[in-house]
């Protein structure tokens, strides 16, 4: 969705210099991120590095020491939090918990429950959800707000391997036909990356930020990460250009680092997912 009288080059949010806590004990250092409409954007770093709580930043719940957050006026943001538990006490439904919050009318949840593949479990209690049904039924509550931004702290925690592609793809396809912008925090690299347009790595302070090809290249990426992390697969499609550090488009061979080329590992776990999609 769109904000009306938003410019269409416009950031949907932005943060610049944000700081939380100072000295040796500061959470977040002088960070930028923004994202815009229709855009992807991956937030990476190890545990500790502050990427939860730049997420409090962003949606206004912790305010900064210093720095700015600017958003679009009337944004409205979608959020699905990193730990979601029912209580198996209360016998709450998947239609049910998508009522709670009064944005139910207007065809609303059966077009949430389609549109993230879970209208069979409309009467199913939460805590009989396997983990990747109930990431899909929270995600399905963020997208009752209709909003024009969605974050998604680690989206796929508790899922296993296949469900993590799907709910990887279908966010993709969310952000193909609603124009959302997305905001994704996450440690799986391998699969995110083949997602996302842009990644900001951070650990308190701002790392590296760009094209994913870039990034996986950079060395506080590789500090962070191990250098295999560079060697992961991160397309599954083939390119005629490579870009640079700051995501511009250059000849394959014509960048500092070369072509990135698969490994072993990763041309089988291609085969095992190009597998699946036949099926």
């Amino acid at each position: 969705m769109s904000t009306p009288g938003a410019s269409a080059g416009e950031p949907l949010i932005s943060a610049s210099g944000i700081c939380v806590g100072s000295g040796a004990g500061a959470l977040l250092d002088h960070i930028d991120i923004s994202i815009s409409p229709s855009e992807i954007v991956t937030l990476i770093g190890p545990n500790g590095a502050g990427k939860t709580t730049l997420i409090r930043v962003l949606l206004g719940i912790l305010q900064p020491s210093e720095g700015a957050v600017h958003r679009r006026p009337g944004l409205k943001i979608g959020y699905v939090p990193q730990h979601v538990s029912p209580d198996p006490v209360l016998p709450l439904t998947v239609e049910r918990f998508l009522t709670l919050g009064g944005r139910s009318g207007g065809g609303r949840i059966e077009r949430a429950l389609t549109e993230t593949g879970i209208e069979r479990l409309r009467k199913r209690p939460l805590d009989a959800l396997s983990g990747g049904e109930l990431r899909r039924a929270v995600l399905a509550r963020a997208l009752l707000r209709e909003p024009d931004l969605l974050i998604l702290d680690e989206p796929v925690q508790g899922v296993d391997f296949g469900g993590q592609i799907e709910l990887y793809e279908l966010i993709g396809k969310l952000r193909k036909t609603r124009g959302y912008g997305v905001l994704l925090v996450s440690h799986d690299l391998h699969l995110v990356m083949a997602a996302t347009d842009r990644v900001v790595c951070i650990n308190r302070h701002l790392c590296c930020a760009g094209h994913p090809e870039a990034v996986s290249r950079h060395p506080e990426y590789l500090e962070l990460f191990g250098a295999r992390a560079g060697d992961l697969a991160i397309y599954t499609h083939d390119h005629d250009h490579e870009h640079d550090l700051a995501g511009r488009v250059v000849p394959v061979g014509g960048g500092a680092a070369g072509r990135i080329v698969p490994t072993a590992s990763d041309k089988a776990d291609r085969a095992h997912r190009q597998g699946r999609h036949r099926s």
